[in-house]
């Protein structure tokens, strides 16, 4: 048996009249962009969050670029992050000029530890990204804090959390802004790159505006500079569809993910933890392993493709060498990055799919749990 780590074809089979008469319906009005789909589209996505605000972009990563340009981080700023994420959440503060402030991760939600922002604060301190990785809530009532005792500004990097929320409320609702990312990877996708901010500030919300069109306020007048950062209307009109079954989805991926916690508790691997009083929404299924390279290569060879999520942190990155204390500076964050693996989830898993991972992987792994680790 062959399990592909998602499998984007078995979810757009369903679908795909609906998407393909939306993007028809694009093609015969031809607005292309910034047109009624965007429009659209904004509003449902800020109902869905609990947001006033929610402008499109052109992708997660812009969306990031965008918010810490309108949260004004200017060259020599400080802004810290966590080093377990996907560079994007860092690489946008080095365009600005500002530097990212690498802390630890908690090892058991794989997301930023609180108890690390104090030891990281400097008078260049301007602001704090948690990243809501692999679907799970970081701890935003101390986050937020902190950041409030300091005069912080708070964005969310939301990109692998659409619907995950964090006592009652949505993820993205909490900080100044929320930056989603909605390429074909993630939960919510537009067969392409795409992304939103949410925010509830109007002065905000109207700089990302204009910060995504050339800073443009109408079509020959620039207050200021800005970049060709739109969403379109073909990935707005596609992800309107998208929104249609999210929740849908969203339902299937916890039950599978509640299969596998079932089905792999004891097996030798650490099971994902999921905080109290938060909405874990399996972006992705990780584990953890003191033997992940080999569970990996054994269940490659029974045709079950895994990944790392991520392999290496940033602050090991060539990338970042400016800004990080080097190896051995955030222990959880490396030995999380020597350990997780991440297992298919998708919500078209059929059960006979579910049995046969949770078989393989329980015939896999037979290095014992790591110290630390959570069952």
């Amino acid at each position: 048996m062959n399990i592909p780590l998602q499998d984007l074809r078995a979810e757009y089979r369903p679908i795909k009249h609906e998407v393909m008469q939306a993007i028809e319906q694009v093609l015969d009005d031809m607005t292309l962009y910034l047109g009624p789909n965007v429009r659209e589209f904004e509003r449902e996505f800020a109902a869905y969050i609990g947001t006033r605000h929610a402008v499109g972009v052109s992708s997660g990563t812009d969306a990031l670029l965008l918010a810490y340009m309108a949260l004004g981080v200017q060259p020599g700023d400080e802004v810290i992050v966590p080093s377990h994420t996907f560079i994007a959440t860092v690489a946008p503060l080095s365009f600005l000029g500002a530097r990212p402030v690498f802390v630890d991760i908690d090892p058991v939600t794989f997301t930023i530890d609180p108890a690390r922002l104090e030891a990281a604060l400097t008078p260049r301190t301007r602001g704090v990204v948690p990243v809501h990785l692999y679907g799970q809530a970081a701890d935003m009532d101390p986050i937020l804090a902190f950041a409030r005792a300091h005069g912080l500004w708070v964005a969310e990097d939301a990109a692998q959390a659409v619907g995950a929320d964090y006592r009652g409320r949505k993820l993205g609702a909490f900080g100044e802004a929320g930056c989603f990312s909605f390429i074909f990877t993630k939960n919510l996708r537009a067969y392409g790159d795409a992304g939103m901010i949410t925010t509830d500030d109007d002065a905000l919300a109207e700089r990302v505006r204009r910060l995504r069109d050339h800073g443009r306020t109408d079509k020959y007048t620039h207050p200021s500079h800005g970049l060709n950062a739109r969403l379109n209307e073909i990935p707005a009109a596609i992800l309107r569809v998208q929104m249609r079954y999210h929740e849908e989805r969203t339902r299937a991926r916890q039950a599978n993910a509640r299969s596998l916690d079932e089905g792999l508790r004891g097996a030798g691997v650490a099971i994902p933890a999921v905080r109290p009083g938060a909405r874990h929404v399996y972006h992705l299924y990780v584990v953890r392993s003191a033997g992940r390279d080999a569970l990996a290569t054994q269940l490659a060879e029974r045709g079950i493709q895994t990944g790392v999520h991520y392999p290496i942190p940033c602050h090991l990155q060539g990338a970042c060498r400016a800004w990080s204390a080097g190896k051995g500076s955030l222990p959880h964050t490396e030995r999380a990055a020597d350990e997780i693996l991440t297992l298919p989830v998708y919500p078209e898993l059929t059960r006979e799919q579910l049995d046969y991972l949770i078989d393989a992987v329980r015939a896999a792994a037979a290095v014992p749990l790591a110290a630390g680790g959570v069952r």
